[in-house]
């Protein structure tokens, strides 16, 4: 197993506030309300750019054929609307990819 780290909301709004000075309490707000607007774009198809990080946007997919791998049967997989994220080449140059995808 990989010891993979969680950065929780908690976590960015105890950083924030050691960052600015407001109160925990006052971060938590801010940061809730940053992630609501995000999701009501989202909710509503819109693109949310975040400068040096990425790209959420909103997909369409179509249904398509899809197999059980448990028991091998074939099933249809409906269609559905997916977010998908794109990093920024900032972010990607950050992780230390040298390749355009994500």
């Amino acid at each position: 197993m990989s010891d993979v780290q969680t950065l929780t909301k908690a976590d960015i709004a105890s950083a924030v506030s050691q960052k600015i000075g407001f109160s925990k309490t006052q971060c938590a707000a801010l940061v809730d309300r940053v992630f609501e607007i995000m999701k009501e774009s989202l909710a509503k198809g819109e693109e949310v750019k975040i400068s040096s990080l990425g790209r959420f946007q909103v997909r369409q997919k179509h249904s398509r054929r899809g197999r059980n791998p448990q028991t091998g049967e074939q099933l249809e997989i409906s269609a559905r609307t997916v977010v998908t994220f794109k990093s920024s080449p900032v972010l990607r140059k950050m992780m230390g990819e040298t390749h355009a995808g994500n």
